[in-house]
C-alpha cells in the first residue's frame, strides 16, 4: 500500500489538534476533531467563493454547494439516488467503459499524451450524463477547461486586470450556457429525465440556476476527478509493489489501493466552515459562535487508521459522488496499465491554488508500445 505522499503540503502531526491563529480562524488538524466539526449542524459553508455568492440578488437560487440546514439536507435526500452504487453500476458503468476505451484508444494512435487531458475528458463524459448534459456541442472538456485555468484572476471593476477577469469569466459562462445548459434544459422542458437538470427543473430553478449549479459540478466533480486520477497513476507508476498489487487486485482491493492514494492526495487541502453556535470537539475544545474554521483535510489524513479519511469531506456537505469517482478511476486506470509498455515519460508539475487549496498535475504525459519517446 503507499505510504508516501508525491504533493508535499507541509501537512505535519501536530501535538495541537486545534487552535485559533493571530488573525482569528481556527485550525482542525486532527481526524476526530475535523469529523466532528464537519457533521456538526451549527457550522456553515465557508470559503470556496461563497463571499461571492452571498452578494448575489436574494431571488437567485444558490448553487446546493452553499446551502445548509434542513433544506440542504432535504435536497440531498431527495438527489442521492444519482449516486447510489447500485446506479453508478447500472447506469453509468458501460459508459465508464466506452470513454475509457476511446480515451485509451487516443493514447495507443499517438504513443503518447498528457495524462490529465485523457482523464478529464473522461469525468467531463460521466459528469454530464448523471447532470444529464447530453445534448451539448462539442468541445465541453475544452470550454470547462477554459473555465479551470492553472492561474486565476480576481475579477473586478477597480483595476484593468479585474476587469479582463470579470469579462473573461463572463464570456466564459455564456459559452457554457449557450453550448451545453440550454439545450439539455430545451430539451427536458419538453420532457424530462432521470438526471440532476430535470430535478432542478421540477424544484422551480431557471436556466441561469442550472447553470450556476453545472459550474459547481465542474468544479466539485470533475476537476478533482481528474486530479485524484492522476495522483493515482503517479503512484502506480512510481511503487512497482503497489502497481503489482494493483494489477493482480480484484476490484475490492483496486478499491483499497485508490482509497488509500486519496488519503494521501486529497485533492482539496482544506475546508473551510463558519460556527452558527459553540462548537464543542472531541477533544474539549470550544469554538464559539461566529468563528471561521478551516478544517485541514491534508493534516487530518496523516491518521492512517481510516481510508480516505476526510478526502471526500463529512456531514451533510460529503460529497455524493465518492463511489462514482473511485469507480471511474479504476476503470480507465486499469485499462491504462493493461497497456504493453505504458510508461510515464517525467513526473508531473505540480501546482497550487491557494484560494481553494487544491493542486493539480501539468505535463504528465505517459506513452505506450515501443516507439522511442523523447523526455
Amino acid at each position: 500500500m503507499a505510504t508516501t505522499r508525491k504533493i508535499d503540503r507541509a501537512a505535519k502531526e501536530t501535538v495541537c489538534p486545534a487552535f485559533r491563529d493571530a488573525e482569528g480562524v481556527w485550525h482542525v488538524r486532527d481526524l476526530a476533531g475535523g469529523r466532528a466539526l464537519l457533521r456538526d449542524t451549527e457550522t456553515v459553508q465557508a470559503g470556496l467563493g461563497v463571499e461571492t455568492v452571498e452578494k448575489l440578488p436574494s431571488g437567485f437560487r444558490r448553487p446546493v454547494l452553499y446551502w445548509d440546514g434542513p433544506e440542504h439536507r432535504e435536497y440531498r435526500r431527495q438527489t442521492a439516488r444519482f449516486f447510489t452504487p447500485r446506479r453508478v453500476d447500472e447506469e453509468y458503468r458501460d459508459l465508464m467503459h466506452r470513454v475509457a476505451d476511446r480515451e485509451i484508444g487516443v493514447l495507443r494512435a499517438a504513443g503518447r499524451a498528457d495524462l490529465s487531458e485523457l482523464s478529464f475528458r473522461l469525468a467531463v463524459d460521466v459528469a454530464k450524463a448523471v447532470v444529464g448534459l447530453t445534448e451539448s456541442r462539442p468541445g465541453t472538456a475544452r470550454r470547462l477547461a477554459r473555465f479551470f485555468p492553472e492561474e486565476l484572476g480576481t475579477p473586478g471593476f477597480t483595476s484593468p486586470r479585474g476587469v479582463y477577469w470579470a469579462a473573461r469569466i463572463l464570456y466564459l459562462w455564456l459559452a457554457i450556457y449557450v453550448s451545453d445548459v440550454r439545450p439539455a434544459v430545451r430539451v427536458r422542458r419538453r420532457q424530462r429525465e432521470d438526471d440532476l437538470i430535470s430535478h432542478l427543473l421540477d424544484e422551480g430553478a431557471g436556466a441561469g440556476e442550472i447553470l450556476s449549479e453545472c459550474i459547481t459540478v465542474a468544479a466539485a466533480g470533475m476537476v478533482t476527478t481528474r486530479e485524484f486520477i492522476c495522483a493515482a497513476a503517479w503512484h502506480l507508476f512510481t511503487d512497482d509493489a503497489l502497481l503489482t498489487a494493483y494489477r493482480a487486485g480484484d476490484e475490492q482491493a483496486r478499491f483499497a489501493v485508490l482509497h488509500e492514494v486519496a488519503r494521501l492526495e486529497p485533492p482539496l487541502a482544506e475546508i473551510k466552515r463558519r460556527t452558527t453556535a459553540p462548537v464543542t470537539l472531541p477533544d474539549g475544545t470550544v469554538i464559539a459562535e461566529d468563528e471561521r474554521v478551516d478544517v485541514s483535510i491534508a493534516a487530518a489524513n496523516l491518521d492512517q487508521a481510516v481510508a480516505p479519511g476526510l478526502t471526500f469531506g463529512d456531514g451533510p456537505h460529503r460529497c455524493p459522488g465518492q463511489y462514482l469517482a473511485i469507480q471511474e478511476a479504476d476503470i480507465f486506470l486499469t485499462k491504462l496499465f493493461a497497456q504493453d509498455g505504458v510508461r510515464l515519460t517525467a513526473p508531473p508539475r505540480v501546482a497550487f491554488n491557494d484560494a481553494f487549496g487544491s493542486y493539480s498535475l501539468h505535463d504528465m504525459v505517459v506513452s505506450v508500445g515501443d516507439r522511442t519517446v523523447e523526455t
